[in-house]
């Protein structure tokens, strides 16, 4: 048998990297969680390990979070003769470093936002004041998906800023920041694979970062995405392809960094044409939820060819289903903030997927935990759940992954009821907490 695949990480995203790698290979992953299954419909095993990822004996290598690719762990393992799926810690500055990032768009050409960045709060607030608004302000550093405020606000804006620069918002993580102007229009995640020099779109899909219901309340990791995008083509993937992201690999490797693994682009699609509103360096979360489950392809395959430098040789456009996917995301009571734990999850069988099935839809674990190996699962962080449905339709997809969701609703549980478009959910009653 050949060696495993594994897979760094905890969260969602892992669970449905482990589940999409398993129909063609045994996975382990490090350190995992209590949801993930011990073995698949095809026969392959999904084994969890406490074990750091140098230790483990694997045949390729996919690091699923931004924080170890920022700390250099795709070198360290590359150091070692392995096969990587994520970029070393110069290619991992895109995410770690958002003034990098933008430094790398305005020198690649790439449409984005107009920005300044700033160490001094006097300069940022008199740049904040010359736009018109809508205001961003961003984080430098890493914030786990929080660290972005968009506001129609100017004293909302301002005060963000003093927030960030002083440290009392995000430490040093926030004591630089990116001004730029608000963008209007539709969103568009791009999760592309990369060789150093070819790169490869998989499924766009299209996510909500707001807590709540219309896009209200504070910026999270993601509450909910779909794929496919009904007004993005692969016309428009193409286009995007060209004018984003080769563009971007082109400064890459002008400057030495040979980029192998995801870049994930997130787009607005401006009356102007489509924007870069950023760019992460790994799989999103929970766009990977809804894209992996309608992908055809042998993604171990895929991401081997990328990992080791030959996807001109082997990868054309993957092959997706025609079924849309629906994920949508339950967090705890307090998150984005302070997230409370400890509640028992409902409606959960002793494998971690609903006691009483949804066709067509899983159950991926982010935030979970169990006391023992028969102990109900109880929540261990701030988004727990990604209930992931796929169906003929849009509208199929959606009313599926609702019914998980009702199944599973624990007391103070926050969801959004507008994944995938509408503003209301038959059969899905109000839960204390949640929504907006």
């Amino acid at each position: 048998m050949s060696a495993p695949v594994c897979v760094v990480g905890a969260g969602g995203r892992e669970h449905a990297l482990a589940l999409a790698l398993a129909r063609s290979s045994d996975v382990v992953v490090t350190p995992g969680n209590p949801g993930m299954p011990a073995t698949t419909a095809e026969g392959h095993r999904i084994s969890v390990t406490a074990a750091p990822a140098d230790e483990v004996d694997a045949g390729l290598f996919v690091i699923g979070p931004e924080g170890p690719l920022v700390d250099g762990l795709a070198d360290r393992l590359r150091a070692k003769g392995h096969l990587v799926v994520g970029p070393g810690a110069d290619g991992a500055r895109l995410e770690g470093s958002k003034a990098f990032m933008k430094e790398l768009l305005s020198e690649a050409g790439v449409p984005t936002a107009r920005f300044g960045v700033f160490d001094r709060a006097d300069d940022a607030l008199a740049f904040l004041r010359s736009l018109p608004g809508p205001w961003v302000v961003k984080t430098d550093g890493l914030a786990a998906g929080k660290g972005v405020l968009v506001t129609d606000s100017l004293a909302q804006a301002e005060a963000d800023v003093v927030a960030k620069l002083s440290g009392s918002a995000f430490g040093p993580a926030g004591r630089r920041v990116v001004v730029e102007e608000g963008l209007t229009g539709p969103e568009c995640s791009l999760l592309v694979l990369c060789d150093g020099r070819r790169v490869v779109p998989l499924a766009p899909a299209r996510d909500a970062k707001r807590l709540g219901d219309g896009d209200t309340g504070p910026n999270t990791g993601g509450m909910g995405a779909f794929s496919p995008v009904p007004d993005v083509d692969d016309d428009l993937v193409d286009d995007l392809v060209v004018r984003s992201v080769e563009p971007l690999v082109g400064v890459l490797r002008a400057r030495g960094i040979d980029y192998r693994g995801i870049l994930y682009a997130g787009l607005m699609l401006t009356p102007d044409g489509p924007k870069v509103l950023e760019f992460n360096v790994r799989f999103g979360d929970p766009e990977t939820q809804a894209v992996l489950p309608r992908l055809g392809s042998d993604l171990v395959e895929l991401l081997t060819a990328a990992a080791a430098g030959r996807l001109s040789d082997e990868a054309a456009r993957p092959a997706f289903t025609a079924g849309p996917a629906v994920s949508v995301v339950l967090a705890a009571a307090g998150y984005p903030h302070q997230a409370t734990t400890g509640e028992v999850i409902p409606g959960l069988d002793p494998g971690g997927q609903l006691a009483d099935p949804v066709p067509g839809v899983v159950v991926h674990h982010a935030g979970t935990r169990r006391d023992g190996p028969s102990g109900p699962f109880r929540v261990a962080g701030g988004r727990v759940l990604a209930v992931t449905a796929v169906g003929t339709d849009l509208g199929e997809a959606r009313t599926r992954a609702y019914r998980g969701v009702e199944a599973l609703v624990w007391d103070g549980a926050q969801y959004r009821r507008d994944i995938a478009g509408g503003d209301r959910v038959v059969g899905v009653a109000p839960v204390e907490g949640g929504g907006a």
